[in-house]
């Protein structure tokens, strides 16, 4: 085992990290850029090196002063989280050059897979089925003739991107070649390659993933799937375990599919398959993650397996200790993304954390490297942090995620917290109807419910009536005092931030609250 890993990463996945070497009596070492020198990952660190200036390119994507930082502090593995370099092949190439080990798959393995055009190819000799597209990267001459042939709607995406990023729904030939061209420039800018390709567009299916673990003795097991349907402009927003719109069957199939496009790559370590789960049950590949995934939480909820440090052991060369037979999910888990913008606009909101209290109790788990005083920039990745809750049921575990939800207190930063409030009391949630498609559903929902409350109907022009927004929120602040008890004697109540206010006022209407009040 490991003495000492060196976490190439930051914010809350290197907190986790972290908490992972701690467990197994592992020193962590932590890198962090000027603008991190605060960060809680830091404070939690055995140890910490600076590696460049705020800009990731200075930073943690220096591989040149991460690898020299592993050198100088005596680190015998690098974990490079999730984002930054962990689907870099070459920096996994370099790290074995290097001696030192890379807690993820084999560079080859990445290679191939992170080549989207080329994993599509192999998934199709691995005998599973994947939606109709090209078999190559496309060119704009090309572009016209191959869309035509393809047929609408169709996705251009980036042939070496991830997680979500660059992928543009085409609906006609006249908006074709802007998008390519918008796609390129996103594709270049974030991956450092404009190679495009199209993808047929299935409307309306479900995203789902399933959990691998390979060691390397060639032992592969999954950790059943996650729902991750939950999406706004392919960044996924709550995911959750098990998912309950597939049949004891179509699990089986979409578990098997996983393992054997594993075995047929020879896979090590964590990684996860994708697919496109249509509602008539057709099941199609869609990409495989080689790394860890943001929402791990809620599987390890389900399993009871820690899969950090079973990445940590693997790496190490340890066999899995398990076979899938003893891998067995209880109850269910549900996951919720906090990111730092407009619930309304998405405009990206940037600040001071000025006040913050994070939910807690039985089943609930936050994943965080949030403290008062943390600056949220836009220099890095969004996510603020992660709710997670588990229950008995679905039923139960939304239930406490919700309530988690209207406890996590964040001043100074606006949040995405009444949205994700908001589509776990929907309709469509509750009832396990949803997919891929039903954000701009939700939005209007969330749009019609708000014009309601801002004066039944009687709104401006541009939509904004400012008398009937302050009158709301004064009769929310009475209904929330006579909850809570009147201000301190001598003190005004100071106006609580907008989401504060609706989140009061969904609390006051929840009759599974009774009169326990806001908490």
């Amino acid at each position: 085992m490991f003495t000492k890993i060196l976490i190439a990463n930051r914010g809350e996945i290197a907190c986790r990290i972290i908490r992972a070497c701690h467990k197994l009596g592992i020193a962590a070492v932590a890198v962090y850029s000027t603008a991190d020198k605060d960060a809680l990952h830091v404070q939690m660190a055995d140890e910490a090196i600076l590696v460049g200036e705020a800009p990731p390119h200075d930073s943690y994507l220096n591989m040149d002063t991460i690898l020299e930082a592993a050198r100088k502090s005596g680190a015998q593995a690098i974990h490079p989280g999730y984002g930054f370099l962990s689907e870099n092949s070459d920096f996994a190439r370099r790290c074995q050059v290097a001696g030192i080990c890379f807690i993820g798959p084999k560079p080859e393995v990445m290679e191939k897979m992170g080549d989207k055009v080329r994993a599509r190819k192999l998934a199709k000799k691995a005998g599973l089925p994947v939606l109709p597209g090209i078999e190559e990267t496309v060119d704009s001459p090309k572009a016209e003739d191959l869309a035509w042939k393809l047929g609408f709607p169709l996705m251009v995406k980036p042939a070496e991107g991830g997680g979500g990023i660059g992928i543009h729904v085409i609906e006609s030939m006249e908006d074709l070649m802007p998008m390519m061209e918008r796609t390129r420039q996103v594709a270049e800018s974030a991956f450092g390659s404009p190679r495009l390709y199209f993808e047929r567009y299935l409307k309306n299916a479900s995203h789902i993933e399933v959990q691998l673990m390979g060691d390397e003795h060639g032992n592969l097991v999954h950790f059943y799937e996650r729902d991750c349907s939950v999406q706004r402009r392919n960044q996924k927003l709550i995911e959750e375990t098990p998912a309950t719109k597939l049949t004891p069957a179509l699990r089986r199939k979409v578990c098997n599919m996983a393992l054997k496009l594993g075995n047929k790559i020879g896979y090590t370590n964590a990684g996860t398959v994708e697919f496109l789960v249509s509602g008539d049950g057709q099941v199609y590949f869609l990409e495989m993650n080689t790394r860890l995934q943001v929402e791990h939480g809620v599987t390890e909820l389900v399993t009871g397996v820690d899969l950090v440090e079973l990445q940590i052991r693997v790496a190490a060369g340890e066999p899995l200790d398990m076979t899938q037979d003893d891998i067995q999910c209880q109850g269910h888990a549900i996951e919720a993304r906090i990111y730092p913008e407009d619930p309304d606009t998405f405009v990206p909101d940037a600040g001071t954390v000025s006040a913050l209290h994070l939910p807690s109790g039985e089943h609930i788990r936050v994943e965080s490297a949030l403290c008062t005083g943390y600056s949220v920039a836009l220099h890095y990745e969004p996510l603020l942090a992660k709710v997670l809750a588990w229950g008995e049921t679905r039923d139960t575990a939304a239930k406490r995620l919700k309530l988690a939800l209207l406890s996590f207190r964040l001043e100074g930063v606006k949040c995405n917290i009444p949205l994700l409030r908001d589509i776990l009391g929907s309709k469509e949630y509750s009832g396990a109807t949803y997919h891929t498609g039903s954000m701009p559903e939700w939005l209007d929902q969330r749009k019609k419910r708000q014009f309601h409350l801002a004066g039944n109907g009687s709104m401006s022009s541009n939509g904004k009536d400012k008398g009937n927004r302050e009158l709301a929120a004064a009769i929310a602040v009475t209904m929330a005092l006579a909850v809570n008890g009147t201000a301190s004697e001598g003190k005004q109540a100071s106006a609580p931030n907008p989401w504060l206010l609706y989140g009061r006022r969904e609390q006051l209407l929840s009759r599974s609250l009774g009169s326990r009040g806001w908490r």
